[in-house]
């Protein structure tokens, strides 16, 4: 059974809880690893500066603390643990399907960076950031 290292459990618990449930009961069926939860100013600064991020500080959903923004990668066995590459981009869509799905049957409002616009169509984003998660409120 797939568990999340200690980095990944340091990273998660700086999250909602809601964001905690919903991974700790995802890690057991899928196995991933967290690469983001809560970002200070520094990070935040950084990452807006490389064109990782679209926000700056304070105003993306990882700023505030425990954050409502996770980010979570599908995981490999073999190296590279992490595939960021054209061919891995099936199991990132079909990562991000089942973790929306979870959310959903645990009562959990949530929008992945893979459909924005929560429409169920992933070829409509202007911005795909697929590790990314966020706890939803609204229509």
């Amino acid at each position: 059974m797939p568990r999340f290292s200690r980095s990944s459990l340091e990273k998660l618990e700086s999250c909602e809880d809601a964001l905690q449930r919903l991974f700790n009961k995802f890690i057991v069926e899928f196995d991933c690893t967290i690469l983001c939860g809560h970002r200070t100013a520094t990070e935040q600064a950084r990452l807006f500066a490389e064109g990782h991020s679209k926000c700056e500080w304070p105003d993306s959903n990882h700023n505030s603390f425990p954050s409502t923004a996770i980010d979570v990668a599908p995981y490999y066995i073999e190296k590279p643990h992490i595939r960021w590459d054209r061919s891995a981009l099936y199991r990132w869509y079909y990562f991000g399907g089942r973790v929306v799905e979870l959310a959903g049957a645990l009562g959990i409002s949530l929008r992945w960076g893979g459909d924005w616009d929560r429409d169920t169509y992933v070829k409509d984003q202007r911005f795909n950031d697929l590790p990314h998660f966020e706890l939803f409120e609204g229509g």
